[in-house]
């Protein structure tokens, strides 16, 4: 498998496959991979296995940042030969669309990921949900949270040089819809 250059971005569902396609990245990755991790168990012992499952399933030679804040910064201040792999894009919005300053304030922080991830050497690859598709959330905080999600998505995607829908382990490629109108 050949890691393409640039921006990919990976989106879909729960357990569609998006970080078992980031993780084989970056194993036929022949430089160093950088892997940024934006959870935060706080207690939630699901989610804490869930990460421990995940640290298991990456080499123990790729560096590893956590951090649940900082997101552009490990990406702008990896190594410049290293693949970056960003994983997820949804927990790091949930992070920050408290504390950034609203909605507006994390879909301008995407724009600036998008933009540093796409200007690195080596190449990039984000991880992010499609929330989208689901149930439509009862409360107001749910609906804005998916909204905004839905926005910080599309932001990525337009930055990318490549985005991925995955779903059952298999991948869709998303063109932008105004070069299949034209």
């Amino acid at each position: 498998m050949r890691v393409p250059p640039g921006l990919t971005v990976l989106v879909g569902g729960a357990r569609s496959g998006k970080s078992a396609l980031a993780v084989r990245l970056g194993r036929s990755w022949t430089g160093p991979v950088t892997f940024v991790a934006t959870a935060r168990t706080d207690g939630d012992d699901d989610l804490a296995e869930r990460v421990r499952r995940h640290r298991a399933e990456r080499p123990a030679h790729w560096s590893t940042i956590e951090t649940a804040h900082d997101v552009v910064a490990a990406v702008r201040d990896a190594r410049s030969d290293a693949l970056v792999i960003v994983d997820c894009i949804t927990l790091w919005v949930a992070a920050a669309f408290d504390e950034a300053g609203g909605p507006a304030r994390v879909e301008q922080g995407a724009a600036v990921l998008a933009a540093v991830a796409a200007a690195r050497a080596a190449p990039t690859v984000l991880v992010s949900n499609e929330v989208g598709l689901g149930v439509h959330p009862e409360s107001e905080i749910g609906r804005t949270y998916r909204d905004t999600l839905g926005r910080v998505n599309a932001s990525l995607a337009a930055g990318a040089h490549r985005t991925l829908l995955l779903v059952a382990g298999r991948a869709v490629r998303l063109d932008d819809p105004w070069t299949l109108l034209a």
